[in-house]
């Protein structure tokens, strides 16, 4: 006997509309996993600028320099004198536009 967890039931809708296995489905999984990836390093930038890591440390290093090509140069649009402040208000929100424009994006992919 095997498990049926709906017992001849219909699933629940997916909250996006129904799921589809065609090009557009690899396409938003590229989407999804690029921004996820780019708002992790960021988010990570942010955590290790915060905890004042050590910049001489390979691993910082390298998380430093994705977190700079991900930020797209706007890393000096706000421009407060407090350097930690500055960080956070620029890689947060590059973190927060990676995801919202990722989200964007993948609604509209998802559109029949």
């Amino acid at each position: 006997m095997s498990y049926d967890p709906y017992r001849g039931h219909a699933p629940p809708p997916h909250p996006y509309g129904p799921p589809r296995e065609d090009r557009s489905s690899t396409a938003i999984r590229i989407v999804h996993l690029v921004s996820g990836l780019a708002a992790s390093v960021l988010v990570l930038h942010l955590g290790l600028t915060l905890l004042g890591a050590n910049e001489g440390n390979g691993f910082v290093e390298l998380i430093y320099t994705l977190a700079r090509v991900f930020v797209l140069d706007l890393g000096a649009v706000f421009t407060p004198g407090d350097e930690t402040l500055r960080a956070v208000l620029n890689y947060g929100f590059a973190a927060l536009g990676y995801l919202l424009i990722g989200q964007v994006i993948i609604r509209a992919l998802r559109r029949p």
